[in-house]
């Protein structure tokens, strides 16, 4: 029993750190506000993508065909939606003064519940890590049919632990760089964390746009 629960943690964590291990916008957003805000801000971040990322391997876990029904009928109006999101933040990344964002970090206290909702409702905006976690669980073949509840718990758990220890492995390493950072490199390393999330983001969105027009034309 004691074995087959480790086996089953395991099986999560190996699924929640695979899928969170590719940087895309959030993991940018990330590394930015790390640099800027420091670990704890950044970890705070990552952890706001680990749990919508856990809610997502739920449904993808339970196979909860009216969620995933609806998601699809509805996916081209939640891309958009996050799409916006993330551009704006990105645009926002880009033009801001990392001088005068210093200052108002030394007047006001660091708000990790901010930054952890943040990044919770931009990830959760991303309905595709459903599919992503699809993948995954079949791959892997982690996910049966006979599971009981106690089962799905056990692994989603360790979803959660597994894209949770990613981001304190990649927030720990940025961090060691933090104290090497001036204001004029916090400065470009603004505007390339900008400009990165408005690029991934466009490049995204329109992968996805080709490949649903191929898929509607074949």
């Amino acid at each position: 029993m004691i074995l087959m629960i480790i086996s089953k943690i395991l099986d999560g964590i190996i699924v929640g750190f695979s899928a969170s291990v590719p940087l895309g916008p959030i993991g940018v957003l990330c590394i930015q506000r790390t640099l800027n805000k420091g670990k704890l801000s950044g970890f705070a971040s990552g952890l706001g993508a680990a749990t919508s990322d856990t809610i997502y391997a739920i449904i993808a876990g339970f196979s909860l065909s009216f969620i995933v029904g609806f998601i699809e009928s509805q996916i081209l109006w939640i891309q958009i939606f996050g799409a916006i999101i993330l551009i704006s933040m990105g645009l926002k990344i880009f033009n801001t003064n990392p001088a005068v964002q210093l200052r108002r970090q030394k007047r006001k206290s660091k708000s990790l519940v901010q930054d952890f909702f943040s990044t919770f409702f931009l990830t959760i905006a991303n309905p595709l890590a459903i599919f992503l976690f699809l993948a995954f669980f079949a791959g892997l073949g982690v996910v049966a049919t006979d599971q009981s509840a106690i089962d799905q718990f056990v692994l989603i758990s360790g979803v959660f632990l597994g894209a949770a220890t990613w981001w304190f492995i990649l927030t720990s390493l940025i961090g060691l760089f933090r104290s090497k950072i001036n204001l004029r490199r916090l400065f470009w390393i603004n505007k390339i964390a900008g400009g990165a999330i408005v690029i991934l983001v466009c490049i995204a969105f329109s992968v996805w746009i080709i490949k649903e027009y191929i898929l509607h034309a074949s």
